[in-house]
């Protein structure tokens, strides 16, 4: 009998040290988001519906490699606008006015064509992993959902969209589920929540269907839905240079 009870004392003090080993750090649940949300290199097809005064729908077509991206839109209104981003720079061109400018600055924090989602929010290619410091805030359930609760504030070092971010991480596929998105202040400016995931062909999961809320504007967010995603894409010879936008 004692052997026995030894034994499952050993038993339970097994499990509660693996429970202890196999707990995820801030920072291992920010790696296996992002093994599921960063691309590498990606082309995608989706739609924008922005939803305020009235209801507009954009369609568009990107490709993206690292920290460049390139971006034409599709519908009528808006046909043959192109975005072009190497870098940290970032280039717009209007086909009416056969014009390329370039947008910095406090300009990047404007609406990408009307939506409430920003030039940064569409084009930032940077691991948040990179950005910010994270802590576990806690775990509860999401939409039915298990998921952590984790709250970033921005790096010393690093230049971010958003001074503090709190994201709420599916436990189990590791893909963010929502997100709050914070001024230095404190002032909640944004908040994104994901309503559909697809897991692709090599168990990977990515949000196929979005929306943004700006808190700053009354009855004012936008739906973002996409509608073919493809990783590990050749790009187009040339696609990614100025030359592109003309």
């Amino acid at each position: 009998m004692r052997k026995i009870i030894m034994c499952l004392i050993i038993a339970v003090f097994m499990f509660a040290a693996g429970g202890d080993i196999l707990a995820l750090t801030p920072e291992e649940i920010m790696d296996r988001r992002d093994e599921n949300e960063f691309l590498g290199s990606a082309y995608m097809e989706a739609e924008m519906i922005i939803e305020g005064r009235r209801t507009t729908e954009k369609r568009m077509y990107s490709y993206s490699q690292g920290a460049d991206a390139f971006v034409e839109f599709l519908n009528p209104r808006d046909r043959g606008t192109k975005y072009l981003k190497l870098g940290d720079d970032l280039w717009m061109f209007f086909p009416e006015a056969e014009e390329r400018v370039h947008i910095s600055g406090h300009m990047l924090r404007e609406g990408m064509m009307g939506s409430d989602f920003s030039y940064q929010d569409m084009l930032e290619s940077e691991k948040l992993t990179e950005l910010y410091d994270f802590e576990i805030t806690g775990e509860e359930q999401l939409d039915s959902r298990p998921v952590y609760v984790l709250r970033g504030k921005v790096k010393d070092d690093a230049e971010a969209s958003y001074y503090e971010r709190k994201i709420w991480v599916d436990s189990e596929r590791f893909i963010g589920l929502r997100e709050e998105l914070y001024a230095r202040g404190g002032r909640l400016l944004k908040i994104m929540e994901v309503k559909e995931v697809k897991e692709f062909a090599d168990g990977r999961w990515y949000p196929v269907r979005l929306v943004m809320e700006d808190q700053l504007v009354e009855d004012s967010r936008t739906i973002l839905i996409i509608n073919e995603l493809e990783f590990d894409v050749d790009i187009p010879e040339g696609l990614l240079s100025l030359e592109a936008l003309e």
